[in-house]
């Protein structure tokens, strides 16, 4: 039962994305909670095409950004990264780097989905992950993925959002990518409590 001065975890939704050479089937799937009020997640895969986007171009507001570096990241947003590296370490991978930059990127997403209300790689006006990054100076790279999630009431909301996104393959895959070499967690949390998450990796 859920108590009125303190509502029960809600797993709103996780979705992955990752940038390969070659273009997979959309995954539409969506959530459910059981009748006792125990998230059920079910995952959404959302890929993008290299290849069609004719690799990172330059834009026209692009600019020179900088972000928090691990020291002066959220509580939730170090957790997140610190289990990131766990999950990593513990099938032989190494650890990912924290990347400033990212961190920005991360978290005015996180904030824009809070503010727009919306929950997607893509914004309401139609910026692209790739176009978000260029938008922060990241106009080059190999590799770029993105993971987001949204979760209320848990006691850690960034380490829940791990352990689901390592339930799921789409997810998982992002996190146990060996290609990846940078990583942050940009974290928004909305005024009823809700915390909207975003993780970038990137490769350049």
């Amino acid at each position: 039962m859920l108590s009125k001065t303190r509502p029960g975890p809600k797993l709103a939704a996780l979705i992955p994305a990752f940038l390969l050479l070659a273009f997979l089937t959309i995954i539409p799937e969506t959530f459910a909670q059981t009748p006792n009020g125990a998230p059920v997640p079910v995952f959404v895969s959302l890929p993008f095409d290299v290849a069609s986007a004719s690799g990172p171009r330059r834009v026209s507001e692009t600019k020179k950004a900088t972000g928090p570096s691990l020291s002066e990241a959220t509580a939730i947003e170090k957790r997140a990264f610190l289990m990131t590296n766990a999950a990593r370490q513990e099938k032989g991978l190494p650890p990912l780097s924290w990347d400033p930059v990212l961190c920005a990127m991360a978290r005015a997403h996180s904030e824009n989905m809070v503010r727009d209300r919306f929950f997607s790689h893509s914004t309401p006006d139609g910026l692209q992950m790739t176009d978000r990054a260029h938008a922060f100076g990241i106009a080059h790279f190999k590799l770029l993925g993105e993971n987001i999630a949204s979760n209320q009431g848990f006691d850690d909301p960034g380490g829940f959002a791990v352990q689901r996104w390592m339930l799921s393959p789409g997810h998982r895959a992002n996190i146990l990518n060996p290609q990846f070499r940078q990583s942050a967690i940009g974290v928004t949390v909305a005024a009823d409590g809700t915390v909207f998450l975003t993780q970038e990796f990137i490769t350049r």
